[in-house]
């Protein structure tokens, strides 16, 4: 993995590793995104004490984004088996598309808030001063 100088820290790393998006050091998750605990998200930022619930109910809205997911999913599945397998029995699609969207909901779980965190909040930026150790306590 390439190093980054701490205060340059960029972007993508952060969202596939769900990092804080302030200062992408901190962890966003407790757990792995698959897991038999669970995927819980931490009050704040380990690292710069970010709270990553901006208001009561600030997660809804990663409904939206999980959703575009799955749509994405389910549209390039289709196409996807029908061009493999050129089928026209429904049963074939279902049981793919079934299976995959299922296999796929924890990630659609995560990346639907970090995507949320990281693009879609007003006002969130990347701020590098607070990529450093000078943070709370390392993440």
């Amino acid at each position: 993995m390439e190093s980054v100088k701490a205060g340059n820290l960029r972007m993508w790393p952060a969202i596939v590793h769900a990092k804080c998006p302030r200062c992408r050091a901190g962890k966003i998750f407790t757990n792995p995104a698959y897991g038999f605990k669970g995927q819980k998200i931490l009050k704040e930022c380990p690292h710069c004490g970010l709270v990553y619930e901006r208001e009561p109910g600030y997660f809804y809205a990663a409904m939206y984004v999980g959703y575009a997911f799955i749509v994405a999913e389910l549209v390039t599945l289709a196409v996807g088996t029908y061009i493999l397998t050129g089928s026209e029995n429904p049963w074939v699609y279902l049981c793919i598309m079934l299976t995959v969207v299922a296999l796929l909901a924890p990630l659609n779980f995560r990346y639907s808030r970090v995507l949320l965190l990281h693009w879609l909040t007003p006002g969130l930026r990347y701020h590098p001063e607070l990529s450093g150790n000078n943070g709370k306590s390392g993440g």
